[in-house]
């Protein structure tokens, strides 16, 4: 087994990648040789996600371009997708392998001659099961670190099937996040992203069981007390769990940035009750003031779903009123997918696809609207970037604390570099032009 080679293909959010990273780390542990997935592989990989259709049909696009790079590879499917329709994906000429949940973290042990089978072989809990936590974090592909510190979730939204994939709202030990925080800061690696499914409810499941020895704020605060770490960025976090003393500290803190990602799914209340959403838009609203009072410089991301049954013409204008309204830095647009087995896919006033697709290239258009908006406002500001280590056509791209893609030309000594930088103009591709702050 010693030389065999093992290709990964990650699809979906960064909790999945940080996911892909651990798992990969097995296989190096037993010996295998980890390459690219554009290179020939004894072992194809690949980490789904169920989120959206796309995902359905890209799976079977990656499994495809696996069997034309090795035709006699050996393939296996782990994560949501696999966990949801296991029989699904085991049925998809070429793959042999399919891992659920709690499985797909001890998948060498699933490995025996790896020889091609007629059909997936399906190794899948029921869903009850996933109640052990298995942290994860990665590195090795970037300058940041995706940290996942709690998975699965309790809540019942009616679009989602996150809860069926993941199980329930678990988390990490506090002394292992931070161990793992450690292990990252001792690789060089500026920056950390905290990932899970419903972050702002960490703390709950740290015991296998529902009692909460710490908070995500108490999260928040010791990592803040992490040596080596430059920047901490909280990726995603429900609204009624962002709470006013993690803003508070976030505005003074030393290593955490001024970026937040907070899903609001719509506009409306209406809609926000059909989907079984913990709180109204009125909350929402005064999430984003509570931020905008003590950091008014903070980039603001906002996750929107359209075209959800019994969403009409009037409250969909009620979300594009509200947004528009709403001093934000830029959106996420997702155009509502049945899944099966949620509430929502069984809901009459099902909304034409037609409709759907043209309600969502509005709102990506005052994404657009907005990004443009914001980046403008933080010109002739002093911002620290911390620079990519890839070369794009000449130029190096980063992100500044706040979240502003900038981009100058390309210096390798900069790579993985944090500079003080002067935001100049807006260049034509959107991205924000520097100069080299002099003190």
């Amino acid at each position: 087994m010693n030389s065999k080679k093992v290709a990964f293909y990650t699809l979906g959010c960064k909790l999945n990648f940080s996911e892909t990273s651990t798992i990969a780390r097995s296989f190096t542990q037993e010996g295998f040789d980890r390459v690219d997935f554009e290179e020939v592989a004894d072992i194809y990989v690949i980490n789904t996600c169920s989120v959206t259709e796309n995902a359905d049909k890209q799976f079977k696009q990656i499994v495809r371009k696996a069997q034309k790079l090795n035709p006699t590879a050996f393939v296996a499917a782990v994560g949501c997708y696999a966990q949801l329709k296991p029989e699904e994906l085991a049925a998809v000429d070429g793959v042999d392998l399919v891992l659920g949940a709690t499985e797909k973290f001890k998948i060498t042990d699933y490995l025996n001659d790896l020889s091609k089978n007629d059909r997936g072989e399906i190794h899948s809990c029921e869903i009850s099961e996933a109640d052990f936590y298995v942290g994860s974090y990665s590195i090795g592909d970037r300058t940041r670190a995706f940290l996942k510190v709690q998975d699965g979730c309790d809540y019942k939204c009616t679009y989602c099937t996150i809860p069926l994939a993941r199980g329930i709202s678990r988390s990490d030990a506090l002394e292992n996040v931070l161990k793992n925080a450690a292990e990252i800061a001792a690789q060089d690696i500026k920056e950390i992203v905290l990932t899970g499914v419903n972050i702002g409810d960490y703390g709950k499941g740290e015991f296998g069981n529902k009692k909460h020895e710490h908070t995500f704020l108490e999260l928040v605060q010791a990592l803040d007390q992490v040596t080596g770490i430059e920047r901490l960025r909280i990726s995603s976090i429900e609204p009624n769990l962002l709470k006013n003393e993690t803003i508070q500290f976030v505005a003074q803190s030393k290593t955490f940035v001024p970026h937040f990602h907070i899903p609001l799914q719509s506009g409306s209340n209406d809609i926000l009750k059909k989907m079984k959403r913990r709180y109204l838009r009125e909350l929402y609203q005064d999430r984003v003031t509570a931020i905008r009072e003590v950091m008014p410089h903070a980039c603001i991301g906002v996750d929107v779903i359209v075209g959800f049954p019994g969403e009409t013409d009037a409250h969909f204008l009620e979300t594009y009123q509200f947004l528009s309204d709403l001093d934000i830095s830029y959106l996420h647009v997702f155009t509502y997918s049945e899944r099966d087995n949620t509430e929502a896919a069984a809901m009459s006033d099902v909304v034409d696809t037609a409709v759907r697709a043209k309600r969502s290239k509005m709102l990506r258009g005052l994404s657009v609207k907005k990004r443009r908006a914001f980046y403008e406002s933080q010109l002739g500001t002093k911002r620290t970037v911390l620079w990519e280590t890839e070369n794009r056509s000449g130029y190096m791209h980063g992100f500044t604390e706040n979240y502003v893609k900038v981009k100058k030309p390309w210096n390798p000594e900069f790579a993985n570099v944090l500079e003080a930088v002067i935001l100049t103009k807006i260049d034509d591709d959107g991205l924000v032009r520097v100069a080299p702050q002099v003190e």
